[in-house]
């Protein structure tokens, strides 16, 4: 197994409130993920997960205050100078977001867009960064990059919009991709097509990714490890095919068993999470109930 790519350890997150009080938004949380793996980040709104990512790109406001470690390649990303973090995002580390249309600037040539990205972070002209443009919307799947790259973010599809932003993220070939609820805004079908993509991506380029979503169904798909979030913390850990095998969490079991199958009863409504897996008091530590696989459980 290969030295990870991306440590984080004891990380904890609070804000500062209006009445001063600091409010933790994630507690204690600790993660690795190596060069050409994936992990997913699962778990409802506001339990942490995109609180977490943006950490790791040092992209938290001022009101923020951090503990723990975040280590990249080594190097303590919370140490770093912002001028050197400017230069470490969108080239070593770079993330695509659900909503393209409110990345993609609706007014900009779509090949300028990934040009510019280019530009930011390489010594390279206008023309050159146009070739790239071109040649990262054809590693995507772009049809008939050379024309399309003249179109504005209004004339593609929101399929093709999101295969755009991930051009402009791996148009530097990155080290770490962070995906953040990448497919949420697309049909069935395009999701699956993202999917492919995704996985086919991090393969060809050895990329580690963080893969963030609220759907386990969804990142079972593309990730290697599982690590279920709830209320800033991971109850939950383990290779993708345990979680769904034998999750050991009420919270994980809640979340599997709220996915909709074929098998699904229509005229029942879908499962609830257990409000015994609610309870945020006297949480029990994460301990490796198995090989590979940790969870809070009480034993």
């Amino acid at each position: 197994m290969s030295s990870p790519l991306l440590e984080v350890r004891n990380l904890t997150i609070e804000f500062a409130t209006a009445s001063r009080a600091w409010l933790p938004a994630v507690r204690d949380v600790s993660f690795s993920i190596a060069e050409g793996r994936t992990l997913g980040l699962v778990g409802e709104s506001g339990s942490g997960k995109s609180v977490t990512s943006l950490a790791a790109m040092r992209l938290l406001p001022p009101q923020a205050r951090i503990s723990g470690a975040i280590r990249f390649s080594g190097e303590d990303i919370l140490a770093k100078p912002e001028p050197e973090m400017q230069q470490i995002r969108g080239s070593r580390i770079a993330m695509i977001f659900q909503e393209p249309m409110t990345a993609l600037n609706p007014v900009m040539r779509i090949g300028d867009q990934v040009a510019e990205a280019a530009m930011v972070h390489q010594r390279v002209s206008k023309r050159e960064a146009w070739s790239r443009a071109v040649e990262a919307l054809r590693t995507v799947a772009i049809p008939d990059p050379e024309r399309r790259a003249r179109d504005y973010p209004h004339q593609l599809s929101g399929g093709q919009r999101q295969r755009v932003m991930i051009a402009m993220a791996l148009v530097n070939r990155p080290q770490l991709l962070i995906a953040d609820e990448p497919t949420t805004a697309l049909d069935v079908t395009i999701q699956a097509q993202i999917l492919d993509l995704l996985a086919e991506l991090r393969d060809k380029f050895r990329l580690a990714m963080l893969f963030i979503s609220h759907d386990l169904a969804v990142v079972s798909q593309v990730v290697h490890n599982v690590a279920v979030m709830y209320a800033g913390q991971i109850v939950e850990m383990a290779p993708v095919a345990e979680i769904f095998r034998a999750p050991a969490h009420p919270y994980t079991r809640g979340l599997l068993n709220a996915v909709p199958t074929l098998r699904s009863d229509r005229s029942r409504p879908l499962e609830t999470v257990p409000e015994s897996a609610r309870q945020s008091d006297n949480v029990p530590p994460l301990v490796e109930i198995a090989p590979g696989h940790l969870a809070r459980v009480r034993r």
